[in-house]
């Protein structure tokens, strides 16, 4: 861990020394670790006390830190996470709230709200995240930075604490396009189903309708940006049956996951939790498996329903987020109502499983706002060639 740490991004372990390879393609880089993950030396505390305290050290790095040592890379720390994952705000009531490095009088947003502060407050090159529903691709706006949530299954989350299994993902952040595209060199094989050079790019004007009058013209210069290096885009729906229908099925699979993960712990030792992740585990418990059933259906009919409209040429052009980050001011519950509406937009990669990536293009009242491509299963690395492209134009 950084010896200055002004951001409170990382957690305050003692320092233990993690061989990398002396050269390698990320040779000069630093790189953080979302405390969900196993560091050969450190504890991974899931951002809870009682976690940390049963955890003992940890013997091997998970396997994608591994890569990434094995890559050149330099472990900077391990960094805050939001408690056991499962919030999106990047407040956490036992290890702090880290600093958003791009905007420091508003939250960073989470679960991985450590690895995004890290990045953007420049103590570190890049950082590892998971996200389950938006933790790395609501920081990244939150913050200014490239963030990626890919396909499902892609990257390995071997050996790091999970959430939800059928939703959880393994992404990372880095401030600039460079970056991000060295380090999917080394986390991404090729892609599965590669996007062609000039995709076919759709703009959901459902999913727009979700943002305010007020904030739409705060992408005018990203959309003309992205429509100048790829063309213009097609307006198209994109909603299965109603909003409400897809917020719901994915807030069932995730909550019954989420207690069928950290139910048996939270019962047996009745571990305090914070606000807002109180709640929402106590309403994870009373999911039905009924309810879960149905969700998984609808999440099937939706996959297929994307799978459709994309075809193997078809990228949408999508708010990342509903707007700047809220004020660290904000209390529990306006920020709760913001991950409320947050989450309609977000469902949309987690119901899929496919990839999407938020570019840092945008911004207002001096704060970032980031602006996504969302693509066909497997065309990871064919989003991120798109924003390299976005950003040499």
């Amino acid at each position: 861990m950084p010896l200055n740490d002004p951001a409170h991004a990382f957690v305050p372990y003692p320092d233990v020394p993690v061989p990398h390879a002396g050269t390698g393609p990320l040779s000069g880089l630093y790189f953080g670790v979302k405390d969900l993950f196993d560091v050969a030396g450190y504890p991974t505390s899931g951002g809870n006390p009682l976690v940390l305290a049963m955890s003992g050290t940890k013997t091997a790095n998970a396997p994608t830190v591994q890569k990434l040592l094995d890559a050149g890379a330099a472990l900077a720390g391990k960094t805050v996470t939001d408690e056991l994952a499962f919030s999106m705000n990047g407040n956490n009531a036992h290890f702090g709230a880290p600093l958003n490095g791009a905007a420091p009088d508003r939250i960073t947003g989470g679960s991985s709200s450590g690895s995004a502060s890290a990045v953007s407050s420049r103590l570190c090159d890049f950082a590892l995240g998971t996200d389950t529903g938006g933790s790395v691709r609501a920081p990244a706006s939150h913050c200014g930075l490239y963030g990626i949530r890919p396909t499902h299954g892609r990257v390995s989350l071997a050996s790091a604490l999970a959430l939800c299994h059928s939703l959880d993902t393994c992404g990372w952040f880095a401030r600039d396009a460079h970056t991000f595209a060295r380090v999917a060199d080394v986390l991404l094989e090729a892609d599965t189903a590669p996007l062609p050079a000039a995709p076919r790019l759709l703009s959901p004007t459902d999913v727009w309708g979700l943002t305010a009058p007020a904030v739409r013209p705060a992408w005018d210069g990203a959309l003309q940006q992205i429509a100048r290096t790829f063309g213009p885009s097609t307006d198209t729906g994109l909603v299965l049956e109603s909003f409400d229908a897809m917020y719901w099925a994915f807030r069932y699979v995730q909550g019954h996951e989420a207690w069928m993960t950290d139910g048996a712990f939270i019962e047996r030792y009745a571990p305090v939790l914070g606000p807002g992740v109180k709640e929402r585990f106590a309403w994870s418990k009373e999911v039905t498996d009924a309810q879960f059933v149905q969700a998984s259906q609808f999440r099937e009919r939706f996959r297929q329903h994307l799978t459709a409209l994309l075809g193997d040429d078809g990228v949408l052009v999508l708010p990342t987020m509903p707007d700047i980050a809220p004020l660290r001011s904000a209390d529990e519950a306006s920020l709760e109502a913001y991950r409320n509406n947050a989450v309609q937009m977000l469902c949309i990669a987690g119901l899929s499983g496919f990839p999407q990536i938020s570019l840092p293009l945008a911004g207002r009242e001096g704060a970032p706002l980031g602006i996504s491509l969302l693509g066909p299963k497997g065309s990871d690395r064919s989003l991120i060639a798109m924003a390299e492209k976005l950003a040499q134009a």
